[in-house]
């Protein structure tokens, strides 16, 4: 039996007057792998900016695992809820420092084996935890902050098109790693505009136009 983790209900957003999302109820399944489509302006990067509680709803409520967003402290939910933009922000001066920031909240030691294997699957080379962040390509940073997230696995993933600056065999490299954590049971809402990226590994597809639902559709 799946788990509601994540749910809107009659969610509305407003930015200086303009409605961005209209009335949108939700229900996000544990272990979905959701792809959003829609128009630019549609509202895609808003509601994903919703599911992390980087911004507040101007009306109804969103749940997390059948709790407000407004119940979890900020810090908390964030290890949980993962979000990945589209144009990546890597801190500091080198990707050492970006790789050792999520077991630095935890209180954790470097873990350098972990980092390893996460190099290995997106088939970098190990130098790169000492590059300057200054000296990474665009598709570099997204793949950096892309694994960064996954260092820690989250409960959900929220992807923002992560591969919009990758060539087509790096973008294989990051759906194939993505697809391996959705078959372990991670839940995943990918924003595309690559039609067969939607649906290739996705069993919903949400279609929003103009802040609202446009479809929801069951792949598979």
């Amino acid at each position: 039996m799946h788990l509601s983790w994540l749910e809107f209900r009659n969610v509305c957003f407003e930015n200086d007057g303009a409605k961005i999302l209209r009335d949108l109820s939700v229900t996000i399944e544990e272990g979905d792998f959701i792809s959003i489509v829609g128009q630019s302006g549609s509202g895609k990067s808003t509601f994903l900016k919703l599911c992390s509680h980087l911004i507040s709803p101007t009306q109804g409520d969103i749940l997390f695992k059948n709790q407000s967003l407004f119940a979890y402290n900020s810090t908390e939910l964030r290890k949980s809820i993962a979000y990945c933009f589209q144009i990546p922000y890597l801190f500091g001066d080198t990707v050492m420092e970006n790789l050792s920031f999520p077991f630095t909240i935890r209180n954790l030691k470097f873990d350098q084996e972990r980092v390893q294997e996460l190099f290995s699957l997106f088939q970098m080379p190990q130098n790169y935890l000492n590059k300057g962040v200054k000296n990474l390509s665009g598709g570099e940073k997204q793949r950096i902050a892309l694994l960064r997230s996954l260092i820690f696995i989250p409960e959900v993933l929220l992807l923002d098109e992560v591969t919009s600056a990758l060539d087509s065999e790096n973008t294989a490299i990051v759906e194939k790693v993505i697809s391996q954590y959705h078959e372990k049971g991670l839940t995943i809402l990918w924003i595309t505009h690559n039609l067969e990226q939607s649906r290739k590994y996705a069993n919903r597809l949400l279609t929003l136009e103009a802040g609202k639902i446009k479809g929801w559709e069951v792949i598979r």
